[in-house]
């Protein structure tokens, strides 16, 4: 049996590997090993490379081969179980699993879990939107941005992050250099146009947006658009988030005002937050805000992460140890949480660090 398909497989692939250019293979796997290092995506990712070409997976390795060919290797590929009666095991959808991530996971964050469960849910039942989905979380560093776009990759894609529809970018790692945006803005639509056509739904992160050049964006603007189609590729059925600390002040200043007044922090809604954040992303310096997505009223929600009280971080903290498998107690959790740095000092009210640092905290507190 298997080499009633091996003999196919090695045949398209020898009559084909003139398609195979190893400038291709170069790229690929150059980029993969990056997005390998910085998978853990809190991790330090440094912009180390002067080789634009090594930043983006500028080609399909595939798309040499004629349909034939690709059809026989689906079918092979099928043949071992990996495919379903949906077409494409790659793509799970599951809503009830995200509002459940979002409920359970998530603390301190009664918009984000809100808002990013209407919206992701509303395209999902609407397979006839007329244009991409496109979210924009804001907020400090830590309070859970990088967090939500993981579950939502998770339970939208039976590989998570990892997915071969789901794509990374964090600005200053893949876009380092300011000379070489004409280069990036070729590399980055090619990108995106080879995985749309590649899979079904698709989601684009841009970690860091705010550092992102505008003529970047720009070059991309297109695919967000309300267009059937941009030169025969639709884009309707891909997602983008865009995290960034613009209006991280704003939000703050919010919940601060709300906490003065004797108001409790679950009462600030969207119309407290919405209107605030867009003035504000709309006049902040840097290429995210100057670019035309903004100007042209393409985002199609505002997300605020809130900053984190001491009670959510003890709530970080009890998470962190479940994950690693650890029992503890009210009394270390309180350590913990004691250990972060707070604002307004005096009061000591917002976690000023959110709770990424936490796992790396809790190493002190282990016997």
């Amino acid at each position: 049996m298997l080499v009633r398909w091996l003999l196919p497989l090695l045949w398209a692939l020898s009559a084909q590997a003139h398609f195979f250019h190893l400038d291709s293979i170069s790229n690929v796997s150059s980029y993969y090993f990056n997005y390998i290092y910085c998978n853990i995506w809190e991790g330090e990712c440094q912009p180390n490379q002067e080789d634009a070409t090594q930043q983006v997976p500028s080609r399909d390795l595939w798309a040499g081969f004629p349909q034939d060919y690709t059809s026989l290797l689906h079918q092979w590929y099928c043949s071992l179980g990996q495919c379903c009666e949906s077409g494409d095991c790659r793509i799970t959808n599951n809503i009830t699993g995200l509002a459940w991530d979002l409920q359970t996971k998530l603390h301190g964050q009664h918009l984000a879990q809100s808002v990013v469960l209407k919206a992701i849910q509303g395209f999902i039942n609407n397979p006839e939107s007329n244009k991409p989905l496109t979210l924009s979380f804001h907020g400090w560093s830590g309070t859970g941005k990088n967090f939500v776009a993981r579950i939502i990759a998770d339970n939208l894609y039976r590989d998570g992050v990892k997915s071969e529809c789901v794509r990374l970018f964090i600005a200053p790692f893949h876009f380092p250099h300011a000379r070489l945006v004409d280069t990036y803005k070729g590399q980055l639509r090619e990108a995106i146009r080879d995985m749309v056509l590649r899979c079904a739904q698709t989601l684009f992160i841009f970690d860091e947006a705010e550092k992102l050049h505008p003529g970047l964006i720009d070059a991309i603007k297109p695919y967000m658009d309300h267009y059937d189609n941009v030169d025969g590729v639709t884009y309707r059925r891909a997602i983008f988030l865009f995290l960034s600390n613009i209006g991280g002040a704003t939000i703050n200043d919010v919940a601060l005002d709300f906490w003065h007044s004797g108001q409790n922090r679950e009462d600030i809604g969207m119309e407290d937050l919405e209107h605030r954040l867009r003035t504000e992303t709309m006049e902040s310096q840097g290429g995210f805000a100057q670019s035309e997505m903004m100007s042209g009223h393409l985002i199609d929600f505002y997300v605020p992460f809130m900053p984190l009280e001491y009670r959510h971080v003890k709530l970080c903290a009890r998470d962190a140890y479940a994950a690693r498998g650890l029992e503890t107690d009210e009394a270390t959790l309180d350590e913990v949480a004691k250990a972060m740095l707070y604002l307004p000092k005096e009061e000591r009210l917002f976690s000023a660090q959110g709770c990424k640092s936490i796992p790396q905290r809790i190493n002190f507190f282990l016997p």
